[in-house]
């Protein structure tokens, strides 16, 4: 097949089968984010590189190796969001949000990109739902959004999950955390990786993140972060474990977790699945205090997280979970003949204009090609309309499940099927409680 074909490497098509799945998805978790006051927020696919270098840091793999750049037509240096915080914070800044009443609570939704090689619920083109909330030091702050990634996985249906979280500090403590890795990895120098070992000078802690499994396998044995807290960062630790508490909220606090940007400070956490393989981490987020400030804005907390949509589908599908059925066609109008065509034209704009999904033939088909369209589109009524029907200005409107026919007038056609699709509304519903 030639290449222009298929899609790139590493990206996939929405087929219509299965948007009404992504659809139901996204759709609660707007729904759970505005249940505790995040309000969504759109921003650009690309942003000037500065933004994500300055942002995710310029130590992480996704920096060095993972993103998509490029130089405009006007010689600017442009990347495709790896990430969506970093546009995100760009925006709130930009915008006068931070400067605003605080805290201030924005999600999203939108595509990313990363080279990096394709597998099982990591794509070089997926999608995040995430949020941010801005203004709010307390751990109950943390909480909460712990608690909204939560309350998203088990509304959408994900059963095999569980909660980790750690404390990786604040600049100030994590000064002794470096010293102690610098001296532990200083000792095993002939056995890092190329890349971890210029991150030994710059940035040992993102050498607990290398996917080599020789560093990783030291990385086990390595200072834990938790163990170098200062008091107010443990302070905060402890508020946090006592919100979560209070919340019912069941976690594991894993020291080997300090996510894979370098914005974060004091907690980070993830939610991890057990039901879609080596890439099982659904959720992951923290707080990142100095982040604004960084890119230019004024000092704000800020803490949020973001979830792969692939990935959860994808433990969706392992679980077999049951989606909502797709919306269905609600009429089809097989017109026989140019005039009939034209009144099924006018009758289908109505029942649109009514909320009603309404189909008629668009091909020139015969009448049991259409019938037999109607029926590969899952209509629960049709109607023929030919020269009788329209001399008479009555037709035959066809339950397509159970075959029963009602006689119904032409001229106040989409009142009479209001009442037609109520009623079938109504015996679904007794028949589910029986």
């Amino acid at each position: 097949m030639a290449e222009i074909n298929r899609a790139i490497k590493g990206t996939n098509d929405m087929l219509p089968t299965d948007s009404h799945k992504y659809q139901f998805v996204e759709g609660k978790m707007l729904e759970i984010a505005s249940l505790y006051g995040f309000r969504e927020i759109r921003v650009p696919v690309f942003e000037h590189t500065e933004v994500f270098q300055r942002s995710v840091g310029d130590t992480t793999d996704v920096v060095q190796k993972e993103m998509y750049t490029f130089d405009d037509k006007g010689g600017r240096s442009i990347t495709l969001r790896p990430e969506l915080t970093a546009g995100v914070v760009r925006s709130v800044i930009e915008h006068g949000i931070v400067n605003g009443a605080l805290p201030a609570k924005v999600c999203y939704i939108g595509g990313c990109y990363r080279y990096e090689k394709p597998q099982a619920g990591r794509l070089r083109e997926f999608h995040q739902f995430g949020v941010e909330c801005f203004g709010a030091a307390s751990p109950a702050a943390d909480a909460e959004v712990i608690s909204l990634g939560l309350q998203v996985l088990e509304t959408v249906g994900i059963k095999n999950i569980s909660l980790e979280i750690n404390s990786i500090g604040c600049p100030e403590c994590r000064k002794n955390y470096h010293k102690a890795l610098s001296e532990y990895f200083n000792a095993h120098i002939d056995t890092l990786c190329e890349t971890c070992r210029d991150r030994l000078s710059r940035n040992p802690m993102r050498i607990l993140d290398c996917k080599s499994p020789v560093c990783s396998s030291l990385a086990k044995d390595a200072p834990k972060v938790i163990d170098f807290l200062c008091d107010d960062c443990q302070n905060h630790f402890d508020g946090v474990k006592a919100h979560l508490d209070a919340a019912g909220i069941e976690y594991t606090v894993n020291p080997q977790i300090v996510r894979g940007l370098d914005y974060y400070t004091k907690t980070v956490f993830e939610f991890v699945s057990g039901d879609i393989g080596a890439q099982s981490t659904v959720c992951g987020g923290g707080r990142y205090d100095g982040l604004v400030s960084q890119m230019g804005g004024p000092k704000v907390h800020a803490l949020g997280f973001g979830m792969g949509i692939e990935r959860l589908m994808l433990a969706l599908e392992n679980q077999k979970t049951d989606f909502p059925e797709p919306k269905r066609c609600d009429v089809y109008i097989a017109p026989m003949g140019e005039v009939a065509a034209i009144k099924a034209t006018a009758i289908c704009t109505q029942l649109r204009r009514d909320g009603f999904e309404a189909q008629s033939d668009v091909c020139g088909r015969g009448l049991k090609a259409q019938m037999k369209y109607a029926d590969k589109i899952g209509a629960l009524f049709s109607v023929v309309l030919g020269d009788n029907e329209l001399t008479d200005n009555v037709c035959n409107i066809k339950n397509m499940k159970t075959g029963e026919v009602q006689q119904i007038s032409l001229d106040d056609f989409a009142e009479q099927f209001m009442k037609i699709k109520h009623d079938l509304v109504l015996n679904s519903l007794e028949d589910s409680i029986v």
